[in-house]
């Protein structure tokens, strides 16, 4: 008898005293998503055939966070191009179905890797010559959101008593791209060389998942062979400095820069130097890193506070077709490109639309926060949120939900350029920049101050 009771006392004293050493809950869970047969790649247009070989797998990570009051998030990090709405929309209602997950409670964020595969499910009408390219795609997609909902699941049941820690550190290898470019020498190059950090441990200070970020194209290399680039070595870098921790990339503000130098060419001598390159910027990063991990990190708190809504983007007033068939023959390739989106748009007797649906999703801990903004978002956003919200604490992460195309600032729409070609409808209009920061911080607001 005297045994039972001590047991329940002890048992009773056990959970009185895990709240106070643990906020949260964590889990973690990693899946391999390297294409297993040749595939098309993402990202450059200028590629004429298939992958040839892997040089470094592809993954697909999850974080799972639970706080004191039963409140779960979770995020999604992976080696992809991105996460288009009609896939993340599928992923998000299967885990609705399957595991009780709020739209608001799932974050979906994708490295921008060009070294990986195409992603769709297919649809209308495709060339003879492009119905192989289109199965193999398909194949591929479907199988990858199985992988991402079980990824989810698993992150889930490996939740545990954790407590978070969060720094930032440096690192400099992003260089403004439109500085880099023929003529454009002149213009401001700003870049954001932050590398927010969040650390996972167990109750007894054992690393158990890292998550980092950085703003800066996975785009050294532009060759044949499936790769993580600068991301996914860096992930590895860190896995082998803390064995038994799971490391998660979340991509940053950074679709006007690029990791420089590097070289773009057919000859195999620079191919192979391009990948060092890779290897080396990946290095540079995870030792970023760990030397934030080894400085004073302060100590997250609950509860986990998230929202997630859409804001109408408006496009531009729609050109003639008269302007668009002289874009056709512009010398930038982004005035082509979307000239021949509207063209196409126009002859199927369809009207472009006038607005996009633009996703938006704010996690809150404590007082860090996570602003994660769709598509292809310019520096100029992550300064001006960061200088709005708290240089320290604020966690500006790009690539998220959905990839509307570029969303450029209204210094880059001044500039012209690259980041300027737009979404479906053609290019954004002026006002873009206000309304997205317009409704950070209605959203801001609704997570707390």
């Amino acid at each position: 008898m005297r045994f039972g009771i001590r047991a329940v006392l002890l048992s009773a004293g056990f959970c009185l005293l895990l709240p106070a050493q643990t906020e949260f809950q964590a889990g973690v869970a990693s899946v391999d998503i390297t294409p297993r047969e040749s595939v098309w790649m993402a990202g450059f247009a200028s590629r004429k055939k298939p992958s040839e070989s892997v040089e470094a797998p592809l993954h697909a990570k999850a974080l799972a966070l639970r706080d004191r009051s039963g409140q779960l998030f979770v995020i999604v990090s992976a080696d992809l191009i991105g996460f288009r709405r009609a896939l993340s929309d599928v992923i998000a209602e299967r885990c609705l179905s399957r595991y009780g997950l709020a739209r608001d409670r799932l974050l979906l964020n994708a490295s921008h890797v060009h070294s990986g595969p195409e992603l769709g499910l297919g649809g209308g009408n495709v060339p003879p010559e492009r119905v192989k390219r289109q199965q193999v795609t398909v194949k591929y997609t479907r199988e990858l959101l199985d992988r991402v909902v079980e990824l989810v699941g698993k992150s889930i049941e490996n939740l545990a008593p954790a407590r978070l820690e969060f720094g930032q550190g440096l690192a400099g290898f992003a260089v403004n791209r439109r500085r880099s470019r023929p003529n454009t020498r002149q213009l401001p190059g700003p870049v954001d060389h932050d590398v927010p950090v969040l650390a996972v441990r167990a109750p007894d200070g054992g690393m158990r998942a890292i998550l980092f970020g950085y703003a800066c194209h996975p785009t050294t290399n532009a060759a044949y062979f499936i790769t993580a680039d600068y991301p996914g070595y860096a992930q590895a870098e860190l896995e082998k400095m803390y064995p038994g921790a799971v490391a998660l990339f979340v991509q940053g503000c950074g679709a006007d820069s690029n990791p420089l130098p590097r070289f773009h060419s057919d000859d195999p001598a620079l191919v192979r130097r391009s990948l060092e390159l890779s290897k080396l910027y990946g290095k540079v990063l995870s030792e970023a890193v760990d030397l934030t991990l080894r400085g004073k990190l302060a100590p997250l708190t609950g509860p986990v506070r998230t929202v997630f809504e859409y804001v109408e983007i408006p496009y531009e007033t729609q050109p003639s077709r008269e302007e668009l068939e002289q874009r056709r023959t512009s010398k930038e390739p982004e005035r082509r490109s979307q000239a021949e989106r509207l063209l196409k748009a126009l002859d199927s007797g369809s009207k472009p639309p006038e607005r996009q649906p633009y996703a938006i999703q704010i996690v809150r801990f404590g007082g860090m926060k996570i602003i994660a903004l769709a598509g292809e978002v310019v520096v100029d956003y992550a300064l001006r949120l960061k200088a709005a919200y708290g240089w320290e604490d604020t966690w500006m992460a790009a690539y998220s939900n959905d990839i509307p195309g570029y969303i450029p600032s209204r210094r880059v729409l001044s500039e012209g350029g690259y980041e300027t070609g737009g979404g479906a409808g053609g290019a954004y209009s002026t006002a873009v920049e206000e309304i997205i920061v317009e409704k950070v911080d209605a959203l801001m607001r609704r997570v707390g101050p």
